[in-house]
């Protein structure tokens, strides 16, 4: 019996086939000068990115109860985002 076996060979791509790089592509792709990386990619090919925020988010570390936690992951995407309103409202800003 013979054995199934995925595949895992890489497809060959023509590189003549590529699509053609557009003025957005190049504002997302990587520069590097010298070999040296001057600016990091933003994005993929077929996802952009975000645009960059004029007021960006932190990150932080933060210690909640679980049941605060279970509570705002049962409201769905977004939650985090909604934790951030909730303190907000409460530090009335």
């Amino acid at each position: 019996m013979s054995e199934n076996k995925p595949d895992i060979e890489e497809r060959w791509t023509d590189p003549d086939d590529a699509p053609e790089w557009t003025d957005e592509h190049f504002r997302h792709a990587q520069l590097s000068i010298g070999g040296k990386v001057v600016r990091e990619a933003i994005g993929t090919w077929t996802r952009p990115g975000r645009p960059v925020s004029e007021n960006p988010k932190k990150q932080v570390t933060l210690r909640l109860d679980p049941d605060v936690v279970e509570k705002f992951r049962a409201t769905g995407k977004g939650w985090q985002s909604r934790i951030n309103a909730e303190l907000r409202k409460a530090l009335g800003i």
